[in-house]
């Protein structure tokens, strides 16, 4: 019989304060440095939910909407929103305070696939179901489950990009393209 847990169960709060090493060459904070506290709690949300080991599969599109300034407060919310077999979705949520102004940011939000592992076999395991206690879980569940039969479309159409691609019709429409062709095209 399958395991359930509550979707408040697993759910984390991550604060960091964004200090001066953070800083790119604009002064911002690097996204890479908030895509890593992502994957942190990404992670810690997906292990207590499932009890496991958990490993990244994907991470859906992480756009950034507001930049995060030196000596800004981040905030990350993360919940399970969506299990399959042995996947989660986790949804994180990430705000940036500016101390001085008062003033609070979304940044972004994005959506991490994880998968539970077996330590031991490195296989994944299957994880617990998810008991939704109040109409937000249950969009939010809903909308996972599009999310993963929207990805594997794409996932297919990518993968068959190269063999379905019409060239020569793709190339009659370079012209409005930022691209100068220095080759002879009938031979591509």
């Amino acid at each position: 019989m399958t395991d359930f847990r509550t979707v408040k169960s697993s759910q984390n709060i991550l604060k960091e304060l964004m200090i001066p090493s953070y800083a790119n060459f604009g002064g911002k904070v690097h996204g890479g440095v908030i895509l890593s506290l992502m994957d942190k709690i990404a992670y810690t949300t997906a292990a207590s939910h499932s009890r496991s080991y958990c490993v990244t599969a994907s991470v859906d599109s992480v756009n950034f909407v507001n930049a995060v300034e030196v000596g800004e407060l981040v905030t990350l919310m993360a919940s399970v929103n969506y299990v399959g077999r042995s996947s989660m979705e986790v949804g994180i949520k990430v705000f940036s305070e500016d101390f001085k102004n008062g003033i609070t940011k979304h940044t972004n939000t994005s959506y991490f696939t994880m998968v539970a592992i077996d330590e031991e076999t490195r296989k994944p395991i299957q994880v617990p179901g998810l008991i939704l206690q109040d109409k937000i879980e249950v969009r939010r569940f809903i909308w996972g489950k599009i999310r993963k039969r929207l990805k594997a479309e794409y996932r297919e159409a990518f993968q068959s990009l190269p063999s379905e691609t019409d060239i020569e019709r793709e190339l009659n429409q370079l012209a409005d393209d930022n691209c100068q062709l220095a080759l002879d095209t009938t031979t591509a």
